[in-house]
């Protein structure tokens, strides 16, 4: 994500949230009972960058001798969530920065509960 002349880079497995506030029924339609808007457990926003997943292993690399390493291309596993989508997350999970003035949350793809993608085409169930 750019802002001026700083790019922010998400790492791993990370989504970049700005925040939606508190609220019972959020801007995308899903209700948030007050159970959960009152404790802080669920909270919910749009998702401004991801990181690019987890790094996978080689699975050829069988080798006795672990430092001699040939060079390839490293591969991630890709993410789920993607930028534009509305994520529905514990709150817990989540680490607050600010970046240029505006505030944000870092979450693992792993605290994430629910996406909601727009103009999505229906997939298979």
């Amino acid at each position: 994500m750019r802002k001026k002349d700083k790019k922010l880079i998400v790492v791993g497995d990370r989504v970049l949230i700005a925040v939606e506030e508190g609220e019972e029924r959020t801007k995308v339609g899903l209700y948030l009972p007050p159970s959960a808007v009152d404790n802080q457990a669920v909270q919910g926003g749009r998702i401004v960058a991801t990181g690019p997943g987890l790094p996978m292993p080689d699975p050829g690399e069988t080798s006795d001798e672990p430092w001699r390493t040939a060079a390839r291309e490293t591969r991630f596993v890709p993410m789920q969530a993607k930028v534009g989508d509305y994520a529905l997350f514990f709150r817990r999970a989540a680490v607050e920065i600010t970046f240029e003035a505006d505030r944000y949350l870092v979450v693992p793809q792993t605290a994430i509960l629910a996406l909601v993608r727009e103009g999505a085409v229906r997939e298979e169930e």
